[in-house]
């Protein structure tokens, strides 16, 4: 099969959409297909080779998005479509399509050649929390967008939900993986541990972008409990606050790699904050670490997150309920450990390779649709 990846992010740029596109092309190309990514080109340009790309890489030009410069939007350009013909693709996958996405659906659209939308951001939820209004508004993109797709695959139950609520048709759930080989509790590391807490505090970490709708802050009161250490991995807008909004922790910017599979393995407990999550990678990279789970009570982590056996599920935005779960956590050993176990059991067969070989599923069921269409 060839397929086209357009994706509105891609390495090396650090958050879902680009993890989950670098790793279906991986998977392709290791089933024996023939992915090629276009994705907007990163702050050096254009004319640099992706050389830790599996498939080769089309770049369109982008400009930063205002106020958040990590994020990188694309411009109108030819390369989309151009590189959809020349590859011949069989099916375009659109990964998050918002804009780059768009114009691949378009072009997919005129060069008669189906299409799957992967349901990845919380546009909605972005809306109120940025602008505090425009969350019909929204969701009529959305719906738009995805209605022209043959089909939508939906991250988690509460994003399905969602997606069926909104009128959004032909819907079906695909899940993401999990390294379960880069993401292990064996990788604890002692000496990390007494560098970030030395005096053997409980370690609290937040892996993740530091922006608004993550509303680390959140982890306020864990600053204040005494024998707690918050440790906080990532970079973002939100920055500067949160080191005033958070007295005490330790921010270790951003890590990636086996260095971040070490940290991961090294905390007590993982706690996530933001309460628009699609899926939410971070808490099964967590898990797999043998972790247990702070989270809140809302979109993918009530996939993932089992209250009570793996972690604690929290009502969104309440600071109050994290502190609490915070402290609870950190006051018995056992029931981490008992939580960090059953987390890693629960995610061991939710390898990229499963979840790669339930999307070729999907992409041959759209196929296998289109030929019947043409045929009736």
């Amino acid at each position: 099969m060839r397929v086209v990846i357009v994706t509105e992010s891609f390495p090396p740029d650090v958050n879902g959409v680009a993890h989950c596109a670098l790793q279906t092309a991986r998977h392709l190309v290791d089933r024996g297909h023939s992915p090629l990514v276009v994705a907007p080109a990163t702050a050096a340009g254009t004319g640099q080779p992706d050389a830790s790309a599996p498939c080769p890489v089309v770049r369109v030009p982008s400009l930063p998005l205002p106020g958040y410069p990590q994020v990188r939007v694309a411009l109108p350009s030819r390369r989309v479509a151009a590189a959809i013909t020349e590859h011949r693709a069989d099916i375009v996958h659109l990964a998050s399509p918002f804009v780059l996405g768009v114009r691949g659906m378009s072009a997919a659209a005129r060069l008669g050649i189906p299409a799957v939308a992967v349901y990845q951001t919380d546009l909605a939820g972005y809306a109120r929390t940025y602008v505090h209004a425009g969350e019909a508004a929204a969701w009529r993109r959305i719906r738009s967008v995805h209605a022209a797709a043959d089909l939508t695959l939906a991250p988690s139950s509460a994003s399905l939900r969602d997606l069926e609520a909104h009128a959004v048709p032909r819907v079906k759930l695909w899940p993401r993986g999990v390294d379960t080989v880069r993401f292990d509790p064996r990788l604890r590391d002692e000496a990390l541990r007494r560098e970030l807490a030395p005096g053997g505090e409980t370690i609290v970490g937040y892996v993740g972008r530091l922006a608004p709708e993550k509303h680390v802050e959140l982890l306020a009161g864990a600053c204040r409990t005494e024998g707690v250490r918050v440790v906080v991995v990532g970079d973002g807008p939100s920055l500067p606050g949160l080191t005033e909004a958070l007295p005490g922790a330790v921010f270790l910017g951003r890590r990636t790699g086996d260095e971040l599979a070490r940290i991961f393995a090294s905390f007590d407990v993982f706690a996530h904050t933001g309460p628009f999550e699609t899926f939410c990678q971070t808490v099964q990279e967590a898990m797999a670490s043998g972790v247990p789970v702070i989270a809140p009570a809302v979109g993918g982590p009530l996939d993932l997150v089992a209250h009570g056996h793996t972690g604690l599920l929290v009502p969104p935005g309440d600071a109050d309920a994290v502190r609490d779960a915070v402290r609870a956590l950190a006051a018995d050993p056992q029931l981490r450990a008992a939580y960090g176990a059953a987390g890693r059991a629960m995610v061991e067969g939710r390898t990229w390779a499963a979840v790669g070989d339930q999307l070729i599923g999907h992409y041959g069921d759209v196929l296998a649709g289109r030929r019947t269409a043409v045929a009736a």
